[in-house]
């Protein structure tokens, strides 16, 4: 088949606090750019500045009028400009976000999760009046919509989006260098100080992490080990400490420290209310420390009987989980890098081609 020209949407790069749409976006975009037959284009809003080097596109860019939210509004509610306008033509517009990008080829989605309709409260009233338009906007636009798990899944299916558009495309990790993994660990312990053992929480600091009832957990364990805490500031009330419990606050680390500081812990917790993936389960994983994370979302599909599962909702079982992962240490540490193992990127840019090469067929 002839080599097919993709618009690959990019804006959320630029965003304040980028998380897993960025990650995943860009991950996909390296295995990609390597393809043969696939050329990228990606896209983006009009910056004075490119984003942190963390969050750099490893693709020529174009770029539109307009950036972040007034970009976005214009996609969704106005369906201009096409991607076309600064791209030329294209056999494929991919949105790598929630936010569909007008076009006049056919358009792939990427739907990480509709975490709003199920937590209305833990994200602003205008995020929540542009996600439900931008739902409807996929429901008129999208000619296929790759999902992240199968809970995002059934939750597009139930938003109205037709089945037959459905794509299951699970994210991946990066392999983790063993034979470095040990160098890595100490020059983090060192740059930020950290105990001899604690248990991690990873993410932005927003009501949908459920960090507060991590914390209220960690005072119930019977041998408590500090918290260490690394994400950026979201949005929402603040996160207090709480007597007897020993609290660092990272702000946010790098993906380049990130394997190491996911090595350091003792434990991984990841009690999150809601999510479409969880992408720093397998990243734990990956780099062999044992995971707590929540039952009944998407984490556990992810998990997939490697990681204890607790009730995000209930302190109690969060400490309970903890030490029970504490308890099953050698045995988590080894179901983790053989799930972590199976969730490759390559995997992920392969189905992603598969939905290309089915609309250009």
């Amino acid at each position: 088949m002839d080599r097919l020209r993709v618009a690959y949407t990019l804006e959320q790069c630029w965003g304040r606090v980028p998380g897993g749409t960025a990650v995943a976006a860009l991950e996909v975009a390296r295995e990609l750019a390597s393809m043969p037959g696939i050329e990228l284009i990606g896209v983006s809003g009009t910056h004075a500045a490119p984003p942190p080097a963390a969050w750099n596109p490893p693709i020529p860019m174009c770029s539109m009028a307009g950036s972040g939210a007034r970009l976005y509004a214009q996609w969704v509610y106005l369906a201009r400009p096409t991607v076309e306008r600064v791209t030329g033509p294209v056999d494929i517009a991919h949105s790598t976000s929630l936010i569909p990008c007008p076009a006049k080829a056919p358009v792939v989605v990427t739907v990480h999760d509709l975490a709003f309709l199920h937590l209305p409260d833990a994200f602003t009233r205008w995020g929540r009046t542009l996600f439900n338009s931008s739902v409807r906007a996929i429901r008129r636009r999208a000619d296929i919509v790759l999902c992240a798990s199968t809970a995002t899944m059934n939750d597009c299916e139930q938003a109205g989006i037709p089945a037959d558009r459905l794509r299951l495309v699970p994210l991946g990790v990066r392999a983790v260098e063993l034979s470095t993994l040990e160098t890595t660990v100490d020059a983090v312990r060192q740059l930020h100080a950290l105990p001899e053992r604690f248990i991690l929480f990873v993410g932005t600091i927003e009501p949908r992490k459920n960090l507060a009832r991590l914390i209220a957990a960690m005072a119930l364990l019977d041998d408590p080990l500090p918290l260490v805490v690394a994400g950026a500031p979201g949005w929402g009330e603040a996160v207090s400490p709480m007597d007897g419990v020993d609290m660092r606050f990272l702000g946010f680390v790098p993906p380049s420290q990130l394997q190491g500081l996911y090595a350091a812990a003792a434990v991984f917790c990841y009690p999150s209310l809601w999510e479409g993936f969880g992408l720093p389960v397998l990243e734990a994983m990956a780099s062999g420390t044992p995971v707590v994370t929540s039952a009944d979302i998407s984490t556990a599909e992810v998990a997939a009987g490697a990681a204890v599962l607790v009730d995000p909702r209930s302190s109690t079982d969060i400490a309970r989980g903890l030490t029970e992962a504490l308890g099953r240490t050698p045995e988590l540490v080894v179901a983790g890098h053989i799930r972590a193992a199976a969730m490759t990127w390559t995997k992920t840019a392969a189905l992603t081609v598969d939905a290309y090469r089915e609309l250009a067929g």
